[in-house]
Order: C-alpha cells, then sequence, then structure tokens
C-alpha cells in the first residue's frame, strides 16, 4: 500500500499534467489562425434605393475646386470677436489649445491664409483627382503615376491615411514614391484615396460601415483601377484598414507597410501585458525606451489623449455637429492633435510646438479638405462604427497576414507594438525599424525617412 507522501506525490504529478495539458491548450487556441469572415464584397451602402441598383463603373477626373460664396463665408466667421477665456498662468497645452496660440492661428488664417486661397487651391490640384463608384459610393482618390520608371520595376501602391488626417499629408511624399532614387529598383504607381466619410468621399448612408467594410472598398477600387495585386502603406485607420485589407484578400495583398502596426488579438494582449513586466524576454534592449510599459500607457495614452476616441465612438455626431459649423472651434479640435501627436513634450510649451514640425499653411490646407467637405461628422462615425461589439466580433485581429510585412516604429507615436507581440498576427514580418525622431504623422513630419524606410521594406519583400 502506497504512503501517505507517495499519493502525494502522485496528486501533485497529476494536477501539473492537468494543468500543463490545459496551459498549452489555451496557448494553441489562442495563438490558432483566427477565421476569415466572409465579408460581402457588392454590399451597397449608398443611399436608399426606389428600385435596383446599378453600379456606375466609370473613373472619372474630380473637380476639387470650392465655390467662392464658402470662402466668402469662412472670412466672415473668421472676421467675428473670438470668444476665448484665457490660458491659465504657466499652462501651455495640458488642458488642450492654448487659446492665445489659437488667437494666431486665425488671425494668419484670415489674413494670410485665405487672401491666397486661390494659390492653396492650386497647390490642392497639383495631383490628378478622380472619382468612381464603389458599393454606391462615389469614392475620391489621387492617382500619380512614376515620373522616372526607366530601368525600375513599377508597383501599385494603396496608400492610405487615418483621422485627423486627409490626402494632404501625402503632398510631400507622393514625389518621393512616384520619382524613387538611385539605391531603389522600385518605383511606385500610387492611389491615395480619401477614406470614405473623409474629405471628397462619400460617406455610407446606414450604420455597419466599419473600418473592415472600408477595406473591402478599398480593395475594390484598386480592381477597379486594373491593379488585383498590390502593395498597401498606411498609419492610424489607414494601417488597421490596409492590416484588414492584407487579411481578408491575401490573394491581392504583395505586401503591407505601418508606421503604426499593432495586434490586439487575445495572444498579443496577454503578451503585451507581460513585456511589461518581463521586458528584456519581450524587448530588444536597445529600442528598450520606445516601450514605456502599461502604466505611461494608461497614464499618457489612455487618460490623457484617448478621450476624444470615446466621443467619437460613441457619440459622434454630437462632436461633428459642434464643429461642422464652427471653424475655429474646428481648427483647435485637429490643430491639437498635430501638437501632441508629434511629441507629448510639446503640450508644455505654450505653442504647443505645432510650428517646429509643420507649417501654418500645411495644418490650414488639411483643415480646409474637412472644412470644404463638411466632412467632419462623417469621419469620426469610423470610430462608432469600428469600436463595436460587431466589428470586434470578426476576430480580424487573430486572422494571420502571410504577405510581407514591415513596421516603422517613430520615437513620439504614441504607443509601440514590438515584434515578439506583432509575431502571432504578421507571419512575415521581414522589416522592422526604429527611429529617434518622428510621431504620428511621418508622411507629413518626415516624409524622406518615411519613404526611405518603405523603399527598403520593398527590397526586403522581394529579395
Amino acid at each position: 500500500m502506497p504512503s501517505a507522501a507517495t499519493t502525494s506525490v502522485r496528486i501533485l504529478i497529476g494536477a501539473l499534467t492537468v494543468i500543463i495539458g490545459v496551459t498549452y491548450k489555451n496557448y494553441r487556441d489562442l495563438s490558432a489562425p483566427g477565421k476569415r469572415p466572409d465579408l460581402d464584397s457588392n454590399e451597397y451602402w449608398g443611399p436608399k434605393l426606389q428600385g435596383s441598383y446599378k453600379e456606375n463603373k466609370a473613373v472619372l477626373p474630380y473637380d476639387i475646386s470650392v465655390a467662392p460664396e464658402l470662402i466668402a463665408d469662412l472670412k466672415t466667421q473668421l472676421d467675428r470677436p473670438l470668444k476665448l477665456q484665457e490660458p491659465l498662468e504657466g499652462v501651455g497645452f495640458e488642458y488642450g489649445f492654448n487659446a492665445n496660440e489659437l488667437q494666431k492661428v486665425v488671425k494668419y488664417w484670415r489674413e494670410s491664409y485665405l487672401t491666397k486661397w486661390n494659390e492653396h487651391e492650386q497647390f490642392l490640384k497639383k495631383f490628378k483627382h478622380f472619382q468612381t463608384e464603389i458599393q454606391g459610393l462615389k469614392i475620391h482618390f489621387i492617382h500619380v503615376k512614376p515620373v522616372k520608371a526607366e530601368g525600375k520595376k513599377v508597383l501599385p501602391l494603396l496608400l492610405l491615411h487615418g483621422w485627423p488626417g486627409s490626402v494632404r499629408e501625402f503632398y510631400e511624399l507622393l514625389p518621393l514614391l512616384t520619382t524613387g532614387n538611385d539605391k531603389s529598383d522600385y518605383v511606385f504607381e500610387v492611389i491615395a484615396p480619401s477614406l470614405p466619410g473623409y474629405g471628397w468621399s462619400q460617406s455610407a448612408s446606414r450604420p455597419g460601415f466599419g473600418a473592415a467594410q472600408v477595406s473591402v472598398v478599398m480593395r475594390n477600387l484598386m480592381l477597379r483601377l486594373g491593379f488585383n495585386k498590390f502593395l498597401i502603406q498606411g498609419g492610424d485607420w489607414g494601417s488597421i484598414i490596409g492590416s484588414n485589407l492584407a487579411a481578408l484578400f491575401p490573394d491581392n495583398v504583395l505586401g503591407y507597410h505601418s508606421n503604426m502596426c499593432g495586434n490586439s488579438s487575445p495572444l498579443a494582449n496577454i503578451r503585451m501585458l507581460l513585456s511589461s513586466f518581463l521586458p528584456s524576454f519581450y524587448i530588444d534592449s536597445q529600442y528598450a525606451h520606445f516601450y514605456k510599459g502599461l502604466g505611461h500607457l494608461f497614464k499618457n495614452l489612455i487618460m490623457e489623449e484617448m478621450g476624444y476616441a470615446h466621443i467619437q465612438a460613441t457619440k459622434p455626431d454630437t462632436i461633428g455637429s459642434a464643429l461642422a459649423h464652427n471653424p475655429v472651434g474646428l481648427a483647435a479640435y485637429i490643430f491639437e492633435k498635430f501638437s501632441t501627436w508629434t511629441n507629448e513634450e510639446y503640450k508644455s510649451l505654450p505653442d504647443g510646438g505645432l510650428t517646429k514640425r509643420f507649417s501654418y499653411d500645411q495644418l490650414l490646407d488639411n483643415i480646409m479638405v474637412y472644412y470644404v467637405t463638411n466632412s467632419i461628422t462623417t469621419s469620426v462615425r469610423l470610430y462608432a462604427e469600428t469600436m463595436n461589439s460587431t466589428q470586434m466580433g470578426l476576430n480580424l485581429e487573430s486572422v494571420h497576414i502571410h504577405a510581407p510585412v514591415g513596421c516603422a516604429r517613430f520615437l513620439h507615436e504614441l504607443a509601440h507594438t514590438p515584434d515578439s507581440v506583432l509575431a502571432n498576427k504578421y507571419r512575415n514580418l521581414v522589416h522592422s525599424t526604429h527611429y529617434n525622431e518622428g510621431g504620428h504623422f511621418p508622411a507629413f513630419e518626415v516624409p524622406q525617412q518615411l519613404y526611405e524606410d518603405f523603399a527598403s521594406f520593398v527590397k526586403k519583400a522581394f529579395a
């Protein structure tokens, strides 16, 4: 008859075996690829129809000219006395957009920028604009073909912006992509669409049009233009939409590059948590200063920077209505992001550091895209349509992506995800870089660096 000690050892071994087995099964289940959802590639998102729908597949030049009376009305609104409160003593942007800086912005907008509106409008027209109908939505896009393609391979590129950006972010990057350099064998034919509900692209007329559905529209746009296989580059929403597209339509994606790679699958979230407590197991020590742990993430990102996302994910039409007919408020709301998202330390500066990396003209160009198209409300609806249980139920974050992937990290981005966390989703991560300058808007802020990183990724992807 076995002794009590022997029995206890057997029980302990049995319990450990069960625990190890359950743990292994749970890990295997968490790391297993998610099932690719079957989304309707022809789902109609336009206004309610009286009869059957027949898509107009014509691709036509699009005139982005602004009605003179709209500009005249904007001037009238900016001429009104500002009803601003004096900022607290010694405060920069810690409480949001500093009223003293806002007065400077409005004065420049009224007295300098708008007096030269014809020049700015011509600048926005420097690339060719087009429009076509996709799934009931009129989609606007810029199409730029290579100018120096001799001896180089031409690859199609879908270039995706986010919020509060627009296609204007890419005006400094586009010439680099379409001209190339002596170090690269590739040059790119670029399609840069306004996301549905942004700028000159029509918004969906009913609920349910989230980032997954936008990716379907973006893929259909590329197919419409004759590109069955193409590259993707994006940040912010462009990163999420591009990743979704690569997950949903692997046969169409040559490669995916992002300046905001992320992964929020269950296993990735566990690894992200562990990386805060055991960073040496998950993070390359030479880049440790990029990854600041959960405490910083909670304080600086969730508590200080994500209030806008909560509003836009729950009450988009309220904030949209407050901004749509209030150009000063619109400028304050959007300009603020180009301060703190470019470098969180800028919030301690009285001018928010806005002109350290951008000019007022650049920032106002972007504001004007929202203002003249009245698209602020429809743009922020994307948060409500994506940050919900239906979209999360698609489980796209767990769908493996096998196309070549490149991730560029610019130091002052709001948060970074280490390769060890990305690996469960991006199964072919061929390019991973870290840069000690730049923030959330690299195409706008450091276009040369972003171009060189993208070109380097493409070289690796097709080596």
